[in-house]
């Protein structure tokens, strides 16, 4: 046990009203530790503290009742025995008279009513006396803000653990939270008292128990804080917002049923207010508490409710401005939250009344008088712009209402729709409501847009109460319901209703009303389901012949084929997302199969572009549409390829780009995302190598280098998507193609080893490589540059002397190989794994110690090593200035892998390009055996230096040709960081002493500058 001097310091410390604050923390952490170790015990402090305690100094009885009382919640999982808690909560139960230690008071009563049973609690009875105590002694709001917040907890910690013990207190209880939480503005405060009320509510849920005697009276205390308001104090943090209270009150409103008498009429009330925030809260709290309350209560404000919900609704419907835009919604509106709000509140009291609030509606005089006067109007130009406004409002109105039940969508239909066929020609005496289609009919251009606009309104509520939304499940419904039979009588003179809008001839403004009502009725009428439709096949058939019809013949008239293409989109996706295999038949037949010859027919007026466009949304649709639309495509690359490399066709080479970035941008995403589909950009590929494999070496078409690479972005996504097994496939089908090539004799270098392949030359004047033998490299390097680092690269010593020699003739993506290659190979061989043929170790061993570094007057190549640590670029002092500045690009790329994947040759690299920006003088004492740009021209020496500082441009910035995620390449956490950290200080020491050259010292800041920029925090 602890001696008693070492506990009483603390004690004295944080009773002496001059410690600070953190001070007094220190105390209590101190004493708690000795508490929690079982180095002292709470009866003995309790016997030490009692001076402290029971003293008549008040200043000192309350800081030492706090300090009691903090213990004890720095102790809530300790175990105590009952007898301990039995006095502690005595104690400070009799506390909670004594005012001037109020606060230490409630924070023992708190602590020790929040213990778990497993370590000793509060019974119900000590709780009952607590509860009684609190009640006869405080009066909450004479407290300052601390301490009400407490006796808050207190109370809501009596409502929520000790139930059984406080019931019994009936009307005293509920009397003294009323009195205690009234004028509150606390918000802290605020949120408890609501919930405080909410736990009333359940305490007391009998309708004529000790709530109902003070349910108006608790309101009356409520609604003073609707709606709530409150802006946070300048200078201090409060952790409410308003959303959080408001939640919170609204809660509160939706408590009891006791509560509706009061709570509806205020509500509808402040919807009658100016401010648009009020009306929102209203209509919130409306639709939250009507549930809550129940159809009976609501029943007797149907009548009211439905006067202000129009009102609303019309109202700030004709606020809002019309929108151009190319949605399928008919007319576009600003998003209204007044309107949404209020179409939410229809909904459910539609649902809740069992038609009584539905009739209400139904039989409004003013709906059927809009509808008459709007549908009076034969075109949308004749419409005035309040009245269109309207059209919209009672549009929502009318969806919400069908959508809300099977009965609801009845009445609609019964009531509505006959009237609006009529009024777009569709006389009902010609219609069968049997179920067999009506006979067609001939329709003016001058077409009923009000009854247009509504009738898709309807039947886009009908078509989402049978398939629900992705958050709804749909409801059962029989085919024999009223609004199917009627729709099913209409549906063949509604297809050509909504057909007829795209043949008008208006102004843009019109056309484009109808056009977007037309669309999405056709749309509407071609997602129903098969197995409950009411629109039969042939006419689900004729809308995709139409729908197609505007695809292939009227792309100039952008927004309908926009609209069109979209419809199909979506059309497509509802069939695969729910199995409609009778209608996959159909499309597949009359739009899959359509788009697919329209990619293969080379006579097409549509622009290639667009083709493309049609391809990937149709594709997109499903996995068996797309894996149709990908086998045209492949057909049709390799049909235009053969066009390339034959004839050097410019159009097809044309196509061919963009059938290709097609692929790049839409497809192979797309199939990525899907997972488990690698075997199309795995074919794609070899696909690709099997047309080069078998062109001619003579063909024009090589030397379109826009045409290369499209090919070759095309190829490193493809192998990017593919798993190590089929990019080995890939590889090896890339190697032979590559091997065949008598260009570069790899033949003849296959079974070299060692370093007989330093002596041997892979060619004898690349000068002299085709453009077909260049194309092979490329793509070559584009395979290598994409690969998994798990997967074998057949023969890679000869693949990396190959990239070496082609990369001092200035071929780029050979220097982008080989940084991909020294990033991805192993560090070393395992000598079971004998697949693997070259570590990163022996391929920097051959690129640091290669011949190709020097060169003789003949361009025969030599050894000249040297020590091998580093590469001597003075080697190439007899090259020309191009074949350096090539040497420094493929080594930034070199180094740009190395640095990735954290390994320190880079340094070597790094060294190379700072000697090349120094100076004759060595101004940096690098390990150098001389300067390499000594006796060099300066108009030799000008380019070196701008290149090796472009090259910290390669080794610090992201680059989408290579060495990224996409290409599976190694990449260390922080490579940049690291490398900031290790090589700024020397660039910072060379720009300080570099005092020769202007030229040197902007080297020295333009790769400083490189390193800073692309360093990410």
């Amino acid at each position: 046990m602890a001696a008693s001097a070492e506990y009483v310091k603390h004690i004295e410390s944080y009773v002496d009203s001059s410690s600070s604050a953190t001070q007094q923390a220190a105390s209590v952490d101190a004493i708690a530790a000795l508490l929690k170790n079982d180095m002292l015990t709470v009866e003995a402090l309790v016997k030490e503290m009692e001076m402290y305690l029971t003293t008549t100094d008040s200043i000192i009885r309350a800081r030492g009742i706090l300090l009691l009382g903090e213990l004890l919640t720095k102790l809530a999982s300790k175990l105590l025995d009952n007898a301990t808690i039995h006095s502690l909560i005595g104690f400070f139960t009799e506390r909670l008279a004594d005012w001037r230690a109020l606060r230490g008071a409630l924070v023992g009563c708190l602590a020790l009513m929040r213990r778990k049973s497993n370590v000793g609690s509060v019974t119900d009875s000590e709780a009952r006396a607590v509860a009684q105590s609190l009640l006869e002694n405080l009066q909450a709001q004479s407290l300052g803000q601390h301490d009400r917040k407490l006796c808050f907890e207190l109370v809501e910690c009596l409502l929520d653990d000790y139930p059984d013990a406080v019931v019994a207190m009936g009307d005293y209880l509920v009397y003294g939270v009323c009195e205690s939480i009234d004028g509150e503005k606390d918000p802290q405060c605020l949120r408890l008292t609501f919930h405080i009320v909410e736990d009333l509510a359940l305490l007391f849920p009998d309708p004529s128990g000790p709530l109902a005697s003070f349910a108006e009276g608790l309101f009356e205390i409520l609604g003073c804080y609707f709606p709530i308001h409150f802006t946070h104090p300048k200078g201090e943090d409060v952790d409410v917002k308003r959303e959080e209270l408001s939640r919170a009150l609204m809660l509160a409103f939706a408590a009891t049923p006791l509560f509706e008498p009061f709570a509806i009429p205020l509500l509808l009330e402040k919807l009658s207010s100016s401010l648009p925030s009020a009306k929102v809260e209203s209509l919130k709290y409306l639709s939250y508490c009507a549930v809550k309350y129940g159809s009976d209560r609501m029943a007797k404000h149907v009548e009211a409710l439905w006067s202000s919900l129009k009102d609303a609704t019309l109202i700030s419907a004709q606020a809002s401005l019309p929108l151009e835009s190319e949605s399928l919604d008919g007319m576009g509106f600003q998003e209204n939250e007044i309107v949404t709000e209020a179409l939410r509140l229809l909904e459910k009291l539609i649902q809740q009344s069992n038609g009584l609030f539905l009739s209400f509606v139904l039989g409004d005089e003013d709906i059927k008088s809009a509808i008459i006067t709007i549908t009076s109007f034969n075109g949308y130009d004749d419409i005035p712009l309040q009245s269109k406004q309207r059209l919209h409002a009672i549009g929502c109105i009318l969806s919400v209402s069908s959508k809300a039940s099977i009965g609801s969508c009845n009445s609609v239909f019964e009531s509505f729709f006959p009237h609006l066929m009529e009024a777009l020609g569709l006389s009902v005496q010609n219609s069968s409501w049997n179920g067999h289609p009506d006979e067609p009919h001939v329709f003016t251009a001058n077409l009923n847009f009000g009854s247009l606009y509504l009738s898709v309104e309807i039947l886009a509520a009908c078509r989402y109460l049978v398939v629900g939304s992705d958050e709804l499940n749909s409801l059962p419904v029989s085919s024999h319901e009223t609004w199917c039979s009627m729709l099913h009588s209409f549906c063949s003179s509604l297809t050509e209703v909504f057909c007829s809008t795209f043949l008008t001839s208006m102004n843009a403004r019109t056309q484009k009303a109808y056009i977007q009502c037309g669309v999405k009725g056709l749309q509407i009428l071609a997602t129903f389901p098969e197995s409950f439709s009411p629109v039969p096949k042939s006419i689900f058939e004729n809308i995709l012949l139409q729908l197609m019809s505007i695809i292939l013949s009227d792309f100039n008239r952008t927004l309908l084929w926009k609209l069109a293409l979209k419809s199909l989109g979506e059309i497509g996706s509802f069939i695969n997302k729910y199995h409609e295999s009778e209608k996959a038949l159909i499309f597949e037949v009359t739009v899959i199969e359509k788009t697919a010859s329209m990619i293969s027919c080379e006579d097409s007026m549509m622009p290639f572009s667009l083709k493309m466009e049609v391809a990937t949304c149709i594709g997109m649709t499903g996995l068996p549409f797309m894996l149709r639309i990908v086998e045209v495509m492949d057909k049709a690359i390799s049909a235009n390829l053969s066009e390339v490399y034959a004839h050097g066709n410019l159009k097809s080479a044309e196509f061919t780009i963009q059938l290709l970035e097609c692929y790049c941008n839409k497809l192979f995403p797309w199939f990525d995302n899907a997972g488990g589909f690698e075997e199309v950009p795995l074919h794609f590929t070899v696909n690709l190598w099997n047309q080069i494999e078998n062109s001619n070496s003579c063909s024009s078409g090589f030397q379109d280098k826009k045409l290369l690479g499209a090919i070759m972005a095309a190829m490193k996504y493809a192998v990017g998507c593919c798993m190590e097994e089929s990019q080995t496939i890939i590889v090896q089908k890339a190697f032979r193609v590559l091997t065949s090539s008598s260009c570069f004799q790899l033949e003849s270098l296959l079974g070299v080893t060692g370093d007989l392949l330093e002596g041997l030359r892979l060619t004898h004047d690349l000068d002299c490589v085709s453009c077909r033998d260049e194309w092979i490299i490329s793509l070559f390097a584009s395979v290598v540059i994409a690969l998994c680092p798990e997967t074998d690269i057949p023969h890679a010593k000869v693949i990396l002397q190959l990239f070496l020699t082609t990369l001092l003739k200035g071929h780029v993506p050979s220097a982008h190989a080989l940084g991909s290659l020294v990033n991805k190979l192993p560090l070393k061989i395992n000598g079971t794994d004998i697949s693997k043929d070259c570590s990163l170790e022996e391929s920097m061993d051959l690129i640091f110690n290669s011949s190709l570094w020097g060169s003789c007057d003949n361009g025969s190549l030599r050894s000249c090593l040297g020590d091998g640590s580093e590469m001597d670029l003075s080697r190439l002092r007899l090259s020309s200035v191009n074949t350096r500045v090539h040497a420094i690009i493929g080594l930034a790329w070199m180094g740009k892998g190395l640095l990735m994947r954290g390994h320190e040759k880079v340094k070597d690299i790094i060294m190379t390009f700072l000697s090349c920006i120094m100076s004759h003088g060595n101004i940096l004492t690098f390990p150098w055996k001389h300067d390499p740009l000594e006796n060099s021209k300066e108009q030799e020496v000008l380019p070196l230096m701008k290149y090796a500082a472009d090259a910290f441009q390669i080794l610090m910035s992201d680059s989408e040709a290579c060495l990224n995620r996409g290409f599976h390449a190694t990449i260390r956490p922080l490579y940049k960081q690291r490398f900031f950290n290790t090589m700024m200080p020397i660039l910072l020491s060379a720009i300080v002493r570099s005092n020769s050259s202007i030229s040197r010292r902007k080297g020295f800041c333009y790769a400083f500058l490189f390193g800073a920029l692309h360093t990410e925090a």
